[in-house]
């Protein structure tokens, strides 16, 4: 937040840029032929290890990514400790921009010096545009459950989590259910981050609202009549929330993902009394997706990058962030998890629903043919 990943126009040009064939790639060793070059790489193995890949990401320089907010997933800290760690700048671009923006930067900047090298996407958009991807697995794959990734490395969860209600205990009552939220309590408070026929966040709200009023992974109809209702009562508030307008009070309850609405608590402390509520009957989880660009202008830097996040120091990174890394459960059994961090994440219970390409596939017809005309 604000990754409210809205569709928004990509208003920048493309600089031309011929790639070296030879960039990123290792010398070859006792006369045999030159080991893969960083663009065709699908490990760090096949690269020639970690440290020849680690050498090719420092003659590149520069890493770049796009809509990765500092206060998302604890990006901002993921950032400064990779340029810390290689010495590689970071252009950070969009940091607001929605996971479908990221594909369309790579197709208006390819070719340029300026395209995304690496994604993070709902799973949904990593699906639909595999074709984008260039397949790499980092060391740690093995760690990644396998319902999780794609089998050859295109696309991979990273971090996650559980839709919430954040809500600012000074202006809003602690709600039980999501149909509290249709209570004269919340009227004119209550907002969505992000159009959910465009946003992983907002699609997951819908969800979640779905399961709270008889619906289920299968039949998110329930949830459309739920925001329909929440707009007709007058507590359903078309605004994106952001940490301003959180801060402001202009959006005293928050649909959004617990790890998003939970970083607010902390760095509101003091400011605004910002608690978070992950509803029993309701608990819908989901993964975001990293991906590697395969026109990526910094291919080595990319797949360290990669490298970078999920190793045992870029998952507790996210964890402080207070998402769910997807390492977690490998790290907790070597002792490898940050205890501290774990400890503050928002607590779940009872049954919880990660639904499958299947139903997000059938839930997004069911969104693109009546949200507008029910709320929008």
């Amino acid at each position: 937040m604000n990754h409210t990943r809205v569709l928004r126009s990509v208003g920048v040009g493309v600089t031309a840029l011929a790639l070296v064939a030879a960039c990123g790639t290792p010398p070859a060793k006792d006369g045999a032929a030159s080991d893969p070059p960083a663009a065709t790489a699908k490990s760090a193995a096949e690269f020639g290890g970690l440290d020849e890949l680690v050498a090719a990401a420092k003659e590149e320089g520069k890493l770049n990514v796009i809509a990765l907010p500092p206060d998302w997933a604890n990006y901002g800290e993921m950032i400064e400790a990779f340029e810390a760690e290689y010495g590689i700048e970071v252009d950070s671009a969009q940091p607001d921009a929605s996971s479908q923006d990221e594909i369309n930067a790579a197709k208006q900047l390819k070719g340029g010096d300026r395209a995304p090298d690496v994604f993070d996407l709902g799973l949904n958009v990593a699906i639909a545009n595999k074709d984008l991807f260039t397949p790499y697995q980092v060391q740690t794959w093995a760690d990644i459950a396998d319902e999780l990734k794609e089998p050859s490395g295109l696309y991979y969860g990273d971090y996650g989590g559980f839709m919430s209600i954040g809500y600012d205990a000074a202006k809003a009552p602690a709600p039980t259910s999501v149909k509290d939220l249709l209570k004269p309590e919340y009227q004119g408070k209550v907002a969505l981050n992000g159009d959910p026929t465009q946003a992983g966040a907002a699609f997951s709200g819908v969800l979640m609202a779905a399961l709270g009023n008889g619906g289920s992974a299968e039949d998110i109809a329930p949830g459309v009549e739920f925001f329909k209702q929440l707009k007709a009562a007058g507590n359903f508030l078309p605004v994106d929330p952001s940490p301003a307008t959180v801060e402001s009070g202009q959006t005293p309850v928050v649909i959004d993902w617990d790890y998003t609405n939970a970083a607010q608590t902390a760095k509101l402390a003091g400011k605004v009394d910002w608690q978070v509520v992950v509803p029993v009957e309701a608990q819908v989880g989901g993964y975001y997706n990293q991906a590697i660009n395969k026109d990526a202008p910094h291919p080595a830097a990319a797949r360290l990058w990669q490298e970078f996040l999920y190793s045992d120091k870029g998952q507790n990174i996210f964890l402080k962030g207070l998402s769910r890394p997807v390492r977690m459960d490998a790290m907790t059994k070597s002792g490898a998890v940050d205890a501290d961090a774990a400890a503050k994440l928002p607590k779940t219970s009872g049954e919880q629903v990660f639904p499958t390409q299947e139903q997000s596939d059938k839930a997004k017809q069911v969104l693109s043919s009546t949200w507008a005309q029910a709320v929008g």
